[in-house]
């Protein structure tokens, strides 16, 4: 399927590992300009030896003025974003015993605020223009509590709110706000979990990840490269009339309806 991408200038955060990189390669291959975001320049010059017409840039997207300062830098490298995917971030997964008001703020800083740290900026550029995509990778854990994910799941949360909300307050300018759920995915991330989910159980973490494939019907994580096909379809043409949603992609783990 053409996605008519070409051209378009994206940007990715968290694009030099796991799902961000599955993402940047997917849209070269598409014949997009990519842009990828990391707090680590080591991250970066890796993912670029797999994307050479990538554009790799450094920023700690928990600070605002970096985040902004970042974005202005890939317009001026690369032209007018056209379409922003977040991935970056993710809160420690903490035992619930072990949480205090500290790690609940972190795990705001680190998922949260590091996505609305760049929509800000990007999305009112895209409204001044009034044309734009965004697309929030958020996860199960903002739909689903797991006792070792409650911080991180809150900010979770929080994003699709914020993302529900977006698309409705600039819809009326041309601009699309989506966000995607995956759920067990084949990364370093989900095996950190994976490992605290482990000890929290008093099981190995293979243990662990034997029983988190049980409970998906289709027998198996989804893969990056799943997610990032879905990420490019919601950012084309093709998918123009979806927006102000948030999109489970978990295998039917859980078979809910919303």
């Amino acid at each position: 399927m053409n996605l008519n991408l070409d051209g378009k200038c994206v940007l990715i955060t968290g694009g030099s590992k796991g799902i961000g990189l599955a993402c940047a390669v997917a849209f070269a291959h598409e014949g997009a300009r990519v842009a990828i975001c990391s707090r680590s320049q080591a991250n970066l010059d890796a993912a670029l030896h797999t994307i050479p017409s990538a554009t790799g840039f450094a920023a700690d997207l928990i600070d605002a003025d970096a985040a902004a300062t970042m974005v202005a830098q890939v317009e001026a490298r690369l032209g007018p974003i056209d379409i922003l995917v977040n991935s970056a971030g993710a809160a420690k997964r903490t035992p619930p015993d072990d949480l205090t008001p500290a790690h609940w703020r972190a795990a705001m800083d680190a998922k949260y605020f590091s996505y609305i740290n760049v929509i800000d900026p990007v999305v009112k550029l895209m409204a001044a223009r009034g044309r734009g995509v965004i697309i929030n990778v958020i996860g199960a854990g903002g739909k689903i509590a797991s006792p070792v994910h409650l911080a991180g799941g809150a900010a979770n949360a929080a994003l699709m709110l914020a993302t529900a909300g977006l698309a409705t307050a600039y819809a009326p300018r041309g601009l699309r706000v989506i966000g995607l759920n995956p759920g067990l995915t084949e990364t370093d991330r989900v095996n950190e979990g994976l490992a605290s989910d482990a000890r929290l159980a008093g099981i190995t973490t293979d243990e662990a990840r034997t029983r988190g494939i049980a409970r998906i019907p289709l027998g198996r994580m989804a893969s990056p490269e799943d997610i990032a096909n879905a990420v490019t379809f919601l950012a084309s043409d093709r998918a123009s009339y979806i927006t102000g949603v948030n999109i489970s992609m978990d295998g039917a783990s859980h078979p809910i309806v919303v």
